[in-house]
């Protein structure tokens, strides 16, 4: 990656896209994410927080599959960005991955979006 956060990371089913939107960095994680690849987003959402983005708007529009291990990574990235003051804004959910969030009651616990201009707005 070169300048700031803007860049791309993948294993097998997973890539995951970073870039910066003002204060927020915008997290694009496409294809299928699971045990197998899931630090290929924590990496990611990780180094967002080292670089000081406590406000991670995680764009899941091209995210087609997310496991129990996926969520987790979601879950420790809110953790983390809500101690430093910020939080995980969810955008764009598809159906599959809306009822992982939906059956563990997950959805309550993170700001969900429709679209990503609203979420960037907020």
């Amino acid at each position: 990656m070169d300048g700031g956060i803007a860049g791309t990371a993948g294993h097998d089913r997973l890539q995951v896209a970073v870039r910066q939107h003002g204060e927020s960095a915008v997290v694009s994680p496409s294809g299928e994410l699971d045990h197998h690849n899931a630090d290929v987003l924590r990496e990611q959402l990780d180094r967002c927080s080292e670089l000081g983005y406590s406000r991670l708007v995680v764009d899941c529009s091209e995210l087609e599959f997310c496991d129990s291990t996926g969520l987790n990574v979601l879950l420790s990235a809110r953790l983390k960005a809500e101690a430093a003051g910020g939080g995980v804004h969810l955008v764009g959910m598809l159906p599959p991955v809306a009822r992982v969030f939906e059956i563990t009651g997950a959805d309550a616990v993170f700001t969900v979006h429709d679209a990503l201009d609203e979420a960037l707005g907020e």
